[in-house]
């Protein structure tokens, strides 16, 4: 039985259109990853409150620092969630532990925090993960007027007529920018290979930025979904 200050939450795959709609809607990129993923939803007392999803990410080289091979690696891409009771981390915790139980063969989950977002990875903190401190800063480009990002290729191919205009009234400027990354082993073998990369957490810059808020978005339960297969619960 739950309670109001512990509800029964439900871990189970969600379709796509429940991911989608999370992520539109309570996730700040406002956008659905098109890598291979695995999408799982998270409920409270049967009400749908969002989703974590793990994809294969973009960075194809990944798991060559940890000498694994590519099928043992994944990022965790979205965190989605609507207000709720959980926290945040736990919600993480039983999503990782339903991922490891569908992929046996996964050795080590990889995610970052944006500081552009106001993030330093407070909810991977409160996990356990690993932090190995920020990635290599990388350039990107924006508008100086609007701060609109445009894609790196489309400046440097000169693709879409107004990038090149922008860049000829100077209107586009580089940016230079990195993530604060963290490493969650799936086996001991893992943990004791990474656990030398640790380094002290990083701090989040100013006490009014919330990460993954439990503040942001509706109430929840807006996408019906169906009764689920191979569910995780916990009081």
């Amino acid at each position: 039985m739950s309670s109001p200050d512990k509800p029964i939450l439900k871990v189970a795959p969600c379709d796509h259109a429940a991911a989608k709609y999370a992520v539109e809607n309570w996730h700040y990129s406002g956008y659905l990853p098109s890598f291979k993923r695995m999408m799982i939803g998270a409920w409270e007392d049967e009400r749908y409150i969002g989703c974590v999803i793990f994809s294969l990410g973009a960075a194809p080289q990944a798991h060559r620092p940890y000498q694994i091979e590519k099928t043992e690696i994944c990022e965790l891409t979205r965190v989605a969630l609507s207000k709720h009771r959980t926290p945040v981390s736990r919600i993480v915790a039983v999503a990782l532990r339903f991922l490891k139980t569908k992929s046996p063969g996964l050795r080590l989950v990889v995610s970052y925090a944006d500081p552009e977002q106001g993030h330093a990875g407070t909810i991977y903190q409160a996990g356990g993960w690993v932090y190995t401190g920020p990635t290599s800063a990388c350039e990107q480009f924006e508008r100086t007027d609007t701060g609109e990002r445009v894609h790196t290729k489309t400046i440097k191919t000169g693709r879409r007529g107004y990038a090149t205009e922008l860049k000829n009234k100077g209107l586009i400027r580089s940016v230079k920018v990195w993530k604060h990354k963290y490493l969650m082993p799936l086996d001991k073998a893992m943990k004791r290979k990474i656990e030398p990369l640790r380094k002290p957490y990083p701090k989040r810059a100013g006490s009014s930025s919330v990460e993954h808020s439990d503040s942001i978005g509706g109430v929840g339960g807006s996408i019906p979904t169906p009764a689920l297969q191979n569910t995780v619960t916990t009081p």
